[in-house]
């Protein structure tokens, strides 16, 4: 069979694996170690290819930023932080009309902070705030809906894991990913937000109450928060001056949020092993996705068809907006059945390409961090958008009486927001690009 034809058929093909259960990041190792060898014609050149695979993909120095956030967030949740920051905006908005819920989707914003993962920050917060939301008498509905969509924050909010994978993808800076970022971020918290206050004014019966507190306990509350606020401008106010590089940033904020733990209690002797046991099955789960990606993305190089497929394009004569929009359509429609990391290592070396040949009036650093934007806003409709939606899954699955409907019904509207938030991101290059250009 012709190479190009092979890599053509090996992509229905990788999906039926994914649907069929098949672990993600062997699927993909499957078939590209299967289309090379079949490339290569014997067996000599991919066993040579696995020798050197694996140490070519890990032995850069710009993964490690990932087990360091992943072992921020960890000592994070120990150190209660994730429990201040809800209970800080809960004490200055839970008495409004859905504040309490606008409270988690604050708290999710700043856990994405110091986490850099959606589904440790959907899981995370939803022990937190779910009970209280439900205490306080707001339906399953919006609080499911409003947790799920807070969670995804934290691929967003720098630092990201995934922003890290993209960065070493399509060769940018991550430190000014994390910038570009940081204003999308925001946007999408306020978006969300704003959705809640839409949502409660339509239907009142969706919010309960929840009484004021006197101003001490909220300054009280505010209080509790101030290691969140100065590890987060010590890591990325470090990075932008220059101070030092994202993984000493990283480092940083692993050592400054197991101190906060410590002096707070929630680190101890007896639950270190299961911090680091916790974190190295993250870590070896996304690795094993990245090495899937590798081998499969390497069969792609030999196949040509990146090139190829680039070139096709081409000559459409379409638009690069048009082209633009095919490409984010896909990420939303593959987004409900795929999780995030997966797709963006799957699809960028094929798409990517053709962004980069496109004129969209910018440089291509800046086309390369705003094109990283976009795709993590899109694929992060993926994470709450039926029928998959991971973060969906999570916070339905902490409590028994919670159908899966019900979750379905309270994500529309968030899902809803994320779109016209896409909208504005394409429409508006210099949303993303604003801190960037400062």
């Amino acid at each position: 069979m012709d190479p190009l034809m092979l890599a053509a058929w090996s992509l229905p093909v990788l999906m039926l694996l994914i649907f069929l259960r098949v672990p993600i990041g062997l699927s993909m190792l499957l078939m590209g170690l299967g289309g090379s060898w079949w490339i290569f014609g014997s067996l000599a050149p991919l066993l040579s290819q696995m020798q050197t695979l694996a140490y070519g993909q890990f032995s850069s120095h710009s993964l490690s930023i990932i087990p360091l956030f992943l072992l921020m967030g960890q000592f994070a949740s120990q150190g209660g932080m994730s429990r201040a920051l809800f209970k800080a905006a809960e004490a200055f908005i839970g008495h409004r009309k859905g504040g309490a819920a606008m409270a988690a989707v604050g708290a999710c914003a700043g856990f994405g902070a110091i986490c850099g993962s959606s589904l440790a920050t959907a899981a995370t917060m939803g022990q937190v705030a779910l009970p209280e939301l439900r205490r306080a008498g707001y339906a399953n509905s919006i609080s499911v809906g409003a947790l799920a969509a807070g969670g995804t924050l934290g691929i967003l909010i720098p630092p990201s894991i995934v922003l890290v994978i993209y960065a070493i993808l399509a060769e940018q800076n991550v430190a000014k990913m994390f910038a570009a970022a940081f204003v999308p971020g925001v946007v999408a918290a306020l978006g969300y937000m704003l959705t809640i206050a839409i949502m409660v004014r339509i239907k009142p019966s969706l919010a309960g109450t929840v009484q004021p507190l006197p101003w001490a306990e909220r300054w009280r509350a505010l209080g509790q928060v101030w290691p969140v606020l100065l590890i987060f401008a010590l890591v990325l106010g470090g990075m932008y001056s220059g101070l030092f590089t994202p993984t000493e940033g990283a480092a940083v904020g692993v050592v400054g949020t197991a101190l906060v733990a410590w002096w707070r209690g929630g680190l101890r002797a007896a639950n270190l092993k299961g911090i680091f046991e916790s974190t190295a099955a993250s870590t070896g789960m996304l690795f094993m996705i990245v090495l899937g990606a590798a081998a499969y993305n390497t069969f792609l190089a030999l196949s040509m068809l990146p090139q190829e497929l680039a070139a096709w394009v081409g000559t459409l004569g379409l638009s690069p907006y048009e082209i633009l929009w095919a490409i984010l359509l896909f990420y939303v429609v593959f987004g409900c059945v795929m999780d995030s990391m997966s797709m963006i290592l799957l699809t960028i070396p094929i798409f990517y390409p053709m962004i980069s040949g496109l004129d969209f009036g910018l440089t291509p650093e800046e086309l390369g961090i705003w094109f990283g934007i976009l795709v993590l806003v899109v694929a992060e409709v993926g994470l709450i958008t039926p029928p998959v939606g991971m973060n969906l899954f999570v916070i339905q699955s902490m409590s028994e009486d919670i159908t899966i409907s019900q979750a379905y019904r309270g994500v529309i509207p968030f899902v809803i927001s994320d779109l016209v938030r896409v909208l504005i991101l394409v429409a508006f290059p210099a949303l993303s690009l604003f801190v960037l250009r400062l």
